[in-house]
């Protein structure tokens, strides 16, 4: 395993990353001797970093995480992420929120701190443009996000903090240039490379605005997501999460299979999921491919990519 700095924080974050959210699915269920195998399989290639979230199964990811880090990462050397999302039309204030889900969140993973908190909201011009979205004042006013964050830090139930690169490109990039985020996790892949490079209008269903030069200019830490497009570069079926989500939707989906099917590898499977992990990872401002697992030989293949 290779690993690069992540950013100016000052750590170093494995190539690859254990995305423990619903698509995969294994950190949202039950079956916890197979969570404690295939952890322990990403622990062995050198993985370094959890991404979980809250709202990754209403706390299931984070639960299981914390019970199975219980046995196999006693000493903590393992980086946990975990995110908050904000309820816009809550009586509970932003900051408010910020506490009460750090705190839910640390005791669901049997943590003092986690190294990265990340907003899980998109963010946009005007309120609730997308599902959930905040726009840039919410984030940086007096009593918004980046100053609950920055309380957090302080606190030392945080050591970074970070956003989620969904929304409108041009309210993301003015929260970025604030320089009161660490990092930014955003959808990139082959299918819509869009976070990486200037693309022409229309040209894909959503726009990630080429968010990824920001990072690089700003010394950011940027973690890829969606780098197998839900699994549709993979040729797997929808999980039972994009039948419901808001998020990232089934239309998205079949229409990102489609797309797949066209690339020059879709007819083997087997090379198509290296070939995605490193176009991601060939950006410079790249400094991880957040990668949902379910089984060890999973793990693996996406880490022999970096070998």
């Amino acid at each position: 395993m290779k690993y690069r700095p992540l950013g100016s924080t000052g750590l170093e974050v494995s190539e690859i990353s254990f995305g423990a959210g619903p698509v995969a699915g294994l950190m949202t269920g039950t079956a916890f001797e197979q969570q404690l195998q295939v952890l322990q399989t990403a622990f062995d290639t050198g993985i370094n970093w959890i991404d979980t979230a809250a709202g990754y199964g209403n706390g299931a990811s984070e639960r299981a995480l914390g019970n199975a880090l219980q046995q196999l990462d006693s000493c903590q050397h393992i980086q946990i992420a975990t995110k908050v999302r904000i309820q816009r039309n809550s009586s509970v204030s932003i900051s408010e929120q910020i506490r009460t889900g750090i705190t839910d969140s640390l005791q669901r993973l049997q943590r003092p701190h986690v190294t990265l908190l990340q907003l899980h909201n998109a963010i946009t011009d005007q309120p609730d443009q997308e599902p959930f979205s905040l726009t840039p004042e919410e984030v940086l006013g007096p009593t918004g996000v980046a100053a609950a964050f920055s309380e957090l830090r302080r606190a030392g139930l945080i050591r970074c903090c970070g956003l989620t690169g969904t929304g409108s490109p041009t309210s993301l990039r003015r929260v970025l240039n604030s320089g009161l985020f660490d990092t930014l996790q955003i959808p990139f892949n082959r299918l819509n490379p869009s976070a990486g490079v200037l693309l022409p209008p229309n040209s894909v269903p959503t726009d990630y605005g080429n968010l990824l030069a920001d990072c690089q200019r700003l010394q950011l830490g940027a973690f890829a997501i969606r780098v197998l497009a839900g699994g549709a570069i993979a040729g797997r079926s929808p999980s039972a999460h994009t039948l419901t989500t808001p998020f990232f939707p089934l239309s998205l989906y079949e229409q990102d299979l489609r797309q797949a099917q066209t690339l020059p590898e879709a007819t083997r499977p087997d090379n198509a999921v290296p070939q995605a992990i490193r176009f991601v990872l060939k950006h410079p401002a790249v400094c991880s491919a957040i990668i949902g697992f379910a089984e060890s030989n999973e793990i693996r293949q996406a880490c022999s990519v970096t070998d």
